[in-house]
């Protein structure tokens, strides 16, 4: 059985997946990863060529939850959990152009690659609380599609109340709607005045309140938690699977548009698994964090900017921790130490040696708004495929890195163009099909409360809410 371990490490606590799950971030401030990286071998790659995605989803999580949850009732769980996706891959893999390839994760309830990992986290959720007979607050923070996703993973179930944290009037108009229209009682939507940064550091604050964490019974759906971590693996899996029974190709880079570091990790514990990754490319917007950090070995934040490509506007990418103490040789302390620093001081600087290690995994190119919206113009003209503004990111940063590799590239599609339309409109004169899901939601009523960027406030807002 795999245990799990906080980055900073500062109890050398050990936990289950059910332990992690439930907890989402460690009373020490640090996120939870597995002690040891399970393996999947070439055999059982080969094995695993002409499975379903459910079945290879069911390969890649059952030895991280081993000893928490049997092999059938997993399987029940994952079956659950892509039923309503729209299409019978459920993350089909297309070819793009040349050498690109692209995997949309898009075809769940809420036309963004969020439910992937939500629609399990949710039924995940609701299984472990149930047979232990417990309750549990939710606290969750987005830049747009993480609280739909969440929601609609987590509504009408008596286990869980759940309140998510968005920036006021910075998330696209139907991203709003997809949380604010769902008026379950247990869920709870709350604007708040300031960035996205900002509400994922209310949700740190609450966690690091140790008396209103025990009061609240308070637990993390964002990719902080790992359980939204490990059910973003298996993609990765499934379209080297997919990719290779196509072409042949026995290596593959993948291309992932990100801000909160998230998506990418995934693709990280992929490749520590056992699937040949040639490289992990990063691509940003304007909020270049991760880019800086790749050209400086400087971790800087600088103004969170407003962009068309709204989920991606985070100068504090959280997962990077995790990565961190990899790099660091899993010394807790020392990430402890730089963690602290940045929240208290600012920048810091990673050492040569360390920048080797990280740039041998991942390279980064980042595009601003007028390079976004001719990406998409460009792309729709040589190919008729529409891309939302934060997939055009990682197909624009696969093109550049094209030019350095001879093995395919598989690019990340994060969401359906019809959630931003004013992105798309101002691109191309053709609007994408706008898919049933959304087609009514200006018809219904929505609900939400703005709070100002208060943690006592937002803390008496869930108190009085619970």
């Amino acid at each position: 059985m795999i245990n799990y371990i906080s980055t900073r490490n500062e109890n050398d606590e050990k936990k289950t997946f059910s332990e992690v799950v439930v907890e989402g971030l460690a009373t020490d401030g640090g996120l939870y990863v597995p002690e040891d990286c399970p393996l999947i071998s070439a055999e059982e790659l080969e094995q695993l060529q002409d499975v379903p995605y459910i079945g290879i989803a069911h390969r890649v999580i059952l030895p991280f939850v081993e000893g928490c949850i049997d092999s059938d009732t997993l399987y029940q769980l994952l079956t659950k959990a892509y039923s309503n996706f729209d299409h019978e891959d459920i993350a089909p893999l297309i070819k793009l152009k040349d050498n690109i390839y692209l995997l949309e994760l898009f075809h769940g309830p809420t036309l963004a690659f969020k439910d992937m990992a939500l629609q399990f986290l949710g039924l995940m959720f609701d299984h472990i609380l149930a047979k232990n007979k417990q309750n549990l607050t939710i606290v969750g923070a987005t830049s747009g599609d993480t609280g739909s996703a969440a929601i609609e993973a987590c509504k009408d179930k008596d286990t869980l109340e759940l309140f998510i944290l968005h920036p006021h009037n910075r998330v696209s108009d139907v991203q709003r709607k997809q949380m604010t229209t769902v008026l379950s009682p247990n869920i709870h939507n709350i604007a708040i005045e300031g960035s996205f940064d900002d509400c994922q550091d209310l949700v740190k604050k609450m966690f690091n309140d140790n008396k209103f964490r025990q009061e609240m019974n308070l637990s993390a759906i964002n990719s902080i938690n790992w359980g939204r971590i490990v059910a973003q693996v298996p993609y990765y899996v499934f379209a080297y699977l997919k990719l290779r029974k196509t072409i042949g190709s026995d290596k593959v880079a993948f291309s992932v548009p990100t801000g909160n570091f998230g998506n990418i990790y995934a693709g990280y514990i992929a490749m520590s698994m056992g699937i040949p990754v040639e490289k992990l490319i990063i691509g940003t917007n304007s909020n270049d964090i991760l880019f800086r950090l790749m050209e400086t070995g400087k971790m800087a934040t600088e103004t969170v900017s407003s962009t068309i490509s709204p989920s991606m506007d985070i100068q504090i990418s959280s997962n990077f921790e995790r990565i961190l103490f990899d790099l660091l040789g899993r010394d807790g302390k020392s990430v402890a130490q730089i963690m602290q620093h940045f929240r208290e001081v600012g920048p810091f600087s990673l050492n040569e040696e360390t920048m080797i290690k990280l740039r041998n995994i991942f390279t980064a190119y980042r595009f601003n708004d007028d390079e976004t919206t001719k990406m998409i113009r460009d792309l729709y003209n040589d190919t008729d495929y529409i891309a939302d503004p934060h997939s055009i990111i990682g197909i624009g940063a696969a093109n550049k890195y094209s030019s350095k590799t001879d093995f395919p590239i598989i690019s990340l599609a994060t969401a359906h163009p019809a959630k931003f339309p004013e992105a798309i409109d101002s691109a191309i004169s053709t609007p994408p099909t706008t898919p049933e899901k959304l087609s009514k939601l200006d018809e219904l009523k929505e609900a939400f409360t703005v709070l100002p960027n208060d943690i006592d406030i937002v803390k008496k807002f869930i108190q009085e809410n619970k």
